[in-house]
């Protein structure tokens, strides 16, 4: 009993890590890239931002097919993500915004869920056939350039139409100065600021400032010293230029050591390949790249400040560290996925779907949820296009990227796909989800009402008691049981 708990906990560790990576190192450093590389709204919203938010199930859905031959798992947790936002967190939000007769703006949604579909049939095309080329992977990842590509022109396009050619120019250069909040999402033909996480954070910060009783203080003691090894290897590695967290003392030791983590991760994958002598060569090199970048870091920087000049070394580096510890915990966590459905005797695609969908998905709901009831209409607007246009990142970056590494060690054969079955009804419901909503909302005229979240909730619900009752063994589908 005491073993399963243990699991549970590390499980629930994991979680944390990954989300608060994201949160913390990956999300910033995108951030400051986007606002660096001066990109308009309408781009980074459609490619950092989802990137952003999204950065989880990309690189659980990676790590599934490196580290296993099926990759069932990063499937399954992609299209069970997918799944859960574009069907619970919709439907949740049309049932709190009934009585608030919002509407969203009908061709963004008409876009957004006909890629989506369309993305979905290519999927289901691919696992039809039981194999993919690379060529064919790589198809499968561009069907995403033509999303922002069309995103771009209807944007354009619209501002034209509406001669709003300087007015826009004054909001996205005050965009750019402000910077672009990743843990929220920005409409692609509405560039609003919007912060889903500070109003809740500042509410309980103020909150536990008024309370001056010594419990709160030796809690918050304990908090603070249970959660230093999980947070202290992450400062040590990942640059951090920011004007709120610059620690020159981090800034230096973190550059000296991320070499040397890069070096660990590269010769545990490639060890058994070439022998240890070429592991202490790599170990060696890292040492001294690292103490190389550790006495200029040393020399151009301040005390008081972050650097001011050349900060896409530090950005970069930043945003690969962040990259790099990602996937070490999505390794890990996969890795625990699979470990549990063997003890438990669960397949590890089912807990994918689930257990991993949802722990991954858990951001989205509570931050779409808050934006739509706080925003407005806008606000509103901002997150429904979010619950479609990421988990549409998710599928063709998540399922792409994955593709093209797994087909691209085949080549010049042919990747074969996991057989799954069940992928089949995932989809299905996934699509079935996507039409209701398709049809319900225009005959609505674009009004979020109790019928769309009705529909989207039971459709998921029926998938659900359809999965576990399956995995429970009380159903037997297409002969898998």
């Amino acid at each position: 009993m005491l073993g399963y708990i243990m699991l549970l906990l590390w499980l629930a560790v994991l979680f944390y890590l990954l989300g608060n990576t994201a949160a913390d190192y990956f999300c910033p450093a995108l951030e400051s890239l986007s606002k660096l590389l001066k990109l308009s709204p309408t781009i980074a919203g459609v490619t950092l931002l989802s990137l952003g938010n999204g950065a989880p199930d990309v690189f659980a859905s990676i790590v599934s097919f490196t580290r296993s031959s099926s990759g069932g798992v990063g499937l399954n947790s992609i299209l069970g993500g997918a799944f859960f936002v574009s069907s619970v967190v919709v439907g949740v939000i049309s049932l709190l915004s009934g009585p608030r007769e919002i509407y969203v703006d009908k061709s963004s949604f008409i876009r957004d869920v006909c890629f989506f579909l369309f993305s979905l049939c290519s999927l289901l095309l691919i696992i039809i056939v039981g194999k993919i080329t690379l060529w064919g992977a790589i198809s499968f990842l561009s069907i995403y350039l033509g999303y922002v590509g069309v995103v771009c022109i209807m944007h354009f396009h619209r501002y034209r139409k509406e001669n709003r050619l300087t007015v826009d120019g004054n909001q996205e250069e005050d965009f750019l100065e402000r910077g672009i909040p990743l843990l929220g999402y920005v409409d692609h033909e509405k560039p609003i600021l919007v912060d889903k996480t500070t109003a809740d954070d500042q509410q309980s910060s103020s909150i536990l400032c008024n309370l001056d009783s010594p419990f709160f203080y030796y809690l918050g003691s304990l908090l603070y010293v249970l959660e230093l090894p999980l947070s202290l290897p992450r400062r040590l590695t990942i640059p951090v230029v920011s004007e709120a967290r610059w620690s020159r003392p981090f800034a230096v030791i973190s550059v000296a050591l991320a070499p040397i983590l890069l070096a660990a991760l590269c010769t545990s994958q490639k060890e058994k390949e070439f022998g240890s002598r070429s592991s202490l060569v790599t170990y060696l090199i890292a040492v001294l790249i690292g103490m190389a970048l550790c006495n200029l870091a040393c020399v151009t920087t301040t005390k008081s400040s972050p650097p001011k000049k050349y900060l896409f070394p530090w950005l970069a580096g930043g945003f690969l560290m962040s990259v790099t510890w990602t996937y070490i915990i999505a390794e890990e966590l996969v890795s625990l996925l699979i470990s549990l459905g063997y003890v438990l005797g669960i397949n590890p695609s089912v807990l994918g779907l689930t257990v991993l969908a949802w722990g991954n998905s858990l951001g989205d709901l509570i931050a779409n949820v808050a934006m739509a009831m706080t925003g407005g209409a806008d606000g509103a607007q901002i997150a429904i296009s979010g619950c479609y246009a990421g988990p549409m990142f998710n599928t063709l970056l998540g399922l792409g990227i994955s593709l093209v590494i797994s087909s691209g060690s085949k080549y010049p054969s042919s990747f074969v796909v996991p057989e799954d079955p069940s992928l089949y009804e995932t989809i299905g419901f996934l699509m079935g989800g996507l039409l209701w909503a398709l049809v319900i909302l225009p005959r609505k005229d674009m009004r979020l009402d109790k019928s769309l979240g009705i529909g989207l909730l039971a459709i998921y619900l029926c998938f659900l008691s359809l999965t576990l009752a399956r995995s429970l063994g009380l159903l037997k589908l297409h002969g898998v049981s």
